[in-house]
This record gives C-alpha cells, structure tokens and sequence, in this order.
C-alpha cells in the first residue's frame, strides 16, 4: 500500500497542474521573422544547468534569433504549470513532470524536446566529519533536508536510501517540507544532521566549513534522465522553428562546456552567479563534468525514460498502468536536427 505521503505528493502535483491550466491563455501572436522573445523558466538556479547560462552568455541564442527572458520557477510542478497557464514558453524541468502531466485529463500536453542532464546534480553534505569513510548507515536515526515528495532529487535519495537497507520514513526523518531557497538557511541555522544540495551551495557550505561532502548522489545512483527542456505540443506546433533555434543553442553550449576549461567557462558564466567565487564556480563546473552529470548531445534515449518510469513507480507517485509512452511525453526531432546542423 502506498505511503501517505506519497498520496499527498501526487495530489499536490496534480493541484499546480490544474490551477495551471485553469489560468491557461489562448497563446502569443505569431513571432516576427528575425527576433523571437522566449520566455524561458528554470526549475532552480544552478551551476548543474551550465549549458543553458552558456548559450546565454556566449551568445548562442543570440545568434539563432533569440531573445531569452529568464525567470526560476524553484521546482519542475511550478516550472511545467507556467508552461500550462501560458506564462512561459519554455522550461527546463524534471522529465517526471512530463508523465504526471500525461496521466492528467488535460487538453493541453507538454513535451521534453532536449536533454541536458545525464545524472542526479546533488550531493550529500554532514553537518558533523565522519569518522573513517561514509556509509549510508550512518543516516539511520538522523535528519536530512531534502527535496519535496515526487521530486527528482527525492526520489534519487529514497531509492538509495533502500538500496541500503534503511526504510527511508522509519529509519530517518527526510525533510521534504522546505523550499528550495530556504534549504541551506535552515541548514545553517541549525536544521538537520545532513542536507542534499546542489553545486554552487555544496562548495559554499564546505568551504565555509559549515558541512563535509559525503555522498554525490548522481555518481551513486548511476546515470538517468534528470532535466530536460520542455514546452507545450501547442507551442512546439506553432513555433517549430523557435524550438530548432532553441536546440541548436543549447547544443553549441553542451559542446562548448566539454571543449573548453572549466576556468574560463566560469569566468563568461560568472555574471549568472552574483557573490560567487569564479574558483569555486570553476571547481563546481570541473566536478560535475569529471563526474559525467551533463549529458554530450540533446538526443535523449528512449530506453532511459524506461527507467525514470521504474524509479517513479519504485518511489510510490506512479501506477504501473500509468506509465508514458516516449513518443507521449518526448520527441528528438530538434535534437537530432540540431546534432546534424551544428557542426
């Protein structure tokens, strides 16, 4: 029988999806033939989604004709539900959003048409140094701030938490309750033994010596599709060329970040990152490329959304018979035209 928390975590994902939907407008007048203006939303702000500042900072979108207007959602549900309620064109989100959006009786779908992760971006921090190596045990009868219910993040951290033996609502209290921006302040404030962030934060929090790095999740659970950029089949029909345009920037990106040192890259991205070392945002970009999180292509492998589906039905907020069809909820289309055009 399904937790009920997990019952409480599809329904409030099914709530924003349909307060979305509610507010849903009739779509934009038809763009002009040089410029288009995307309004683009960001699950969170991090150096895990480099691509995407690169092709801003380096003027790839530029070049393809794109104004970006750029805004964070602080969540996939929120950034998915500004795509449903027309105050967004495109997002960069968790592909989970795309089947819970499936599985709702709406008119309106959304599609993934670009990958750009290739693993979980967070990582395990412990307030107190481990004695002798870290293992998942030692999380039994602690807490962790984490992510909310049906997140990508939470899901990643469950299914490792029982890889390991440990229930994860029995043996430890993971706290799912907390935004995104409030995270490290509660940490800092006191809150919880451990907490699972993302890059810059980890490097913030240890080098501020306010938490030791024990775990990166990504590296644990092995490579899935974690973030990808989505848009309504209503805005890719209307707009297929905004769409190619839009992959072809992030793809100039994808190759640019593995071409290219991490200290220069830091330095052009420095200015999406206000009061962030450039050292620290250049080590950040160098552990996430060495450790495989960015995927080398925008072409995603159906295979891959396979297992995303099992991971969702493992953690409870998928039915069996819910699962989505890849051509449902994704198409390569762009990716693979973008893979042949940039050169």
């Amino acid at each position: 029988m399904q937790s009920r928390r997990f019952r409480m975590a599809r329904a409030g994902i099914a709530a924003v999806l349909a307060a979305a939907l509610l507010a849903a407008c009739s779509g934009r007048p038809a763009p002009g033939e040089e410029k288009f203006t995307v309004r683009f939303t960001e699950v969170i702000h991090s150096i895990f989604y480099l691509p995407q500042y690169v092709a801003q900072a380096k003027g790839f979108f530029e070049d393809e004709g794109l104004e970006v207007v750029a805004s964070t959602a602080q969540g996939s549900d929120r950034g998915v539900a500004a795509l449903l309620a027309g105050t967004a064109d495109i997002a960069m989100v968790g592909p989970e959003t795309t089947v819970f959006v499936y599985n709702q009786d709406s008119p309106v779908k959304v599609k993934l048409f670009a990958q750009l992760t290739a693993r979980d971006g967070s990582f395990l921090l412990a307030r107190e140094k481990p004695e002798g190596d870290f293992s998942w045990e030692d999380l039994r009868g602690k807490s962790v701030i984490g992510w909310r219910p049906g997140s990508m993040p939470q899901l990643v951290a469950e299914a490792l938490i029982r890889q390991h033996g440990l229930d994860p609502a029995a043996d430890l209290d993971y706290i799912d309750n907390l935004a995104a921006p409030a995270m490290v302040g509660a940490f800092l404030s006191g809150q919880g033994d451990y907490i699972q962030v993302f890059e810059p934060s980890v490097s913030e929090l240890v080098q501020g010596g306010h938490a030791y790095l024990v775990s990166y999740l990504g590296a644990d659970y092995g490579e899935m599709p974690y973030t990808g950029f989505v848009a309504t089949d209503k805005f890719i029909a209307e707009h297929p060329d905004v769409i190619q345009r839009y992959t072809n920037a992030i793809y100039r990106a994808q190759k640019y970040v593995f071409a290219t040192d991490p200290e220069v890259v830091a330095q052009e991205v420095a200015q999406f990152f206000e009061g962030t070392d450039v050292e620290l945002l250049a080590s950040s970009i160098r552990r996430y490329r060495d450790e495989g999180g960015w995927v080398t292509t925008p072409v995603m492998n159906p295979a891959d959304y396979d297992k995303l589906q099992d991971l969702m039905i493992a953690g409870g907020v998928l039915e069996p018979h819910q699962r989505a069809p890849f051509d449902a909820i994704a198409t390569n289309q762009f990716a693979e035209e973008a893979v042949k055009q940039v050169k």
